[in-house]
């Protein structure tokens, strides 16, 4: 799912302190940077949550430990 964070979406996700990038995902293989169920990584690792900037979410994940 793709969302565009507005002002509401930035503030609540910081209180929340919300996880949905790929190096959060149980998923995730960091040795190899990539996905252990095969779906594409780029667009789902670790930037900062910007206002206006286009939040990928993904269905497959899976909070790690």
């Amino acid at each position: 799912m793709k969302t565009v964070a507005d002002d509401l979406l930035v503030e609540e996700a910081a209180r929340a302190t919300l996880r949905f990038e790929c190096d959060d995902c149980a998923y995730f293989d960091p040795a190899r940077e990539a996905c252990s169920h095969g779906y594409p990584v780029a667009s789902h690792r670790p930037g900062a949550l910007a206002l206006g900037k286009v939040i990928v979410f993904c269905k497959e994940f899976e909070l790690g430990a």
